[in-house]
């Protein structure tokens, strides 16, 4: 049996299933496809691992199904792939009770979902992610959208799915390079929100890489508890859900300043929570014992700990365009200490001194 949680907000609520064998058997799926058309939105790389059964699932129910392959990667972030989403619901007369299926990563939700949001004003939709950082956090909160090349997920809604099913068995295909992509939004939740599950992350960490199913199923509950909880207080992001941007103002300047793709986006959000640490440090917020065991942490994921050398003038540029800023004045998620975090602005002194310190 699936363990199950709930993101309560009212009557947007859904849940959370996380178990395993969903794509061969889709049972969860059934009461909502009930008298649906169904729009499969997926990747090229899920679709052969884990879309053409459960295409061969869904039809075998009699599911009134089409298909979107799209290619994979945060380039293909972009209007051009919702363009090739639209297109097919508009080219096939899809109705309002169409329901979209997002089966991949975080990029595909997040695109599949942004173009559930605005086909005809909204259709449902239902999160399958495959990859660990998608089932711990992206798939979870409804935010919905693309990358611009001034600056990432600021194209976008929020658009709630009706049902997020985690599959299990789809991390054993993870390469080792997304699974420690997926663990740095693991090591946020605990950094944000809980002492003792970071400390269980860092004590885990060789067991978490090697895809002990025990670990990782309790590292996905317990990350999604936490983004669940924040949600429910904060759906719109406008103070507590900020909080779960822990290092992300320095990663999406890494990822805007790179190139889409070039850095994963948990890559650049570790070394992201790195910087963010030592920020926090440098104003004397935390210790700095607690920032050499956070880089310590995010090494042993398999993450880079610093950034790729895009120089202050142009990452604060960058930085400029970030969501949580207000009045031009740029704001980041820093730690009082583990386990709770906090959103201000800071000076930029301070700032530029962290930058070359961690070679961003």
């Amino acid at each position: 049996m699936p363990h199950t949680l709930h993101v309560e907000l009212g009557e947007r609520a859904y849940p959370i299933l996380v178990g395993s064998g969903f794509l061969h058997d889709p049972a969860p799926l059934f009461p909502y496809l009930h008298n649906r058309r169904v729009m499969l939105v997926t990747n090229s790389t899920v679709h052969p691992l884990y879309g053409q059964a459960l295409e061969g699932a869904l039809k075998a129910q009699g599911v009134d199904l089409r298909t979107v392959i799209l290619p994979d990667g945060e380039a293909h972030k972009a209007w051009e792939s919702i363009e090739r989403i639209l297109a097919v619901m508009l080219t096939d007369h899809l109705d309002r009770k169409t329901i979209v299926l997002a089966l991949g990563g975080g990029v595909i939700g997040d695109m599949a979902g942004f173009a559930a949001a605005i086909y005809q004003r909204g259709v449902d939709f239902i999160q399958i992610p495959t990859t660990l950082l998608a089932q711990v956090d992206s798939s979870v909160g409804g935010k919905t959208g693309i990358n611009h090349a001034l600056g990432k997920n600021m194209i976008g809604a929020f658009h709630q799915p009706l049902a997020v099913l985690s599959d299990m068995d789809t991390l054993l295909t993870l390469p080792a390079k997304e699974l420690s992509a997926g663990l740095a939004e693991v090591i946020k939740h605990g950094l944000i929100a809980d002492a003792a599950y970071f400390d269980w992350i860092a004590q885990n960490m060789a067991g978490l890489r090697a895809l002990e199913a025990d670990l990782l199923t309790h590292a996905v509950i317990r990350s999604c508890e936490i983004k669940a909880n924040v949600v429910a207080q904060d759906e719109r992001e406008s103070g507590l859900r900020a909080l779960l941007n822990f290092g992300h103002t320095f990663g999406h300047a890494i990822e805007a300043g790179m190139g889409y793709g070039a850095w994963l986006h948990g890559e650049a959000v570790g070394a992201g929570m790195v910087m963010a640490a030592d920020l926090s440090a440098r104003l004397g917020y935390i210790e700095i014992a607690l920032v050499e065991r956070i880089r310590a942490t995010v090494a042993a994921a398999g993450l880079p700990t610093q950034g790729p050398g895009l120089g202050a003038e142009r990452t604060i540029q960058l930085m400029l365009g970030d969501k949580k800023n207000e009045a031009g004045k740029i704001r980041f998620v820093l730690l009082k200490q583990c386990g709770h975090a906090f959103l201000t602005a800071v000076p930029e002194e301070a700032l530029r001194a962290t930058l070359q310190e961690c070679h961003a």
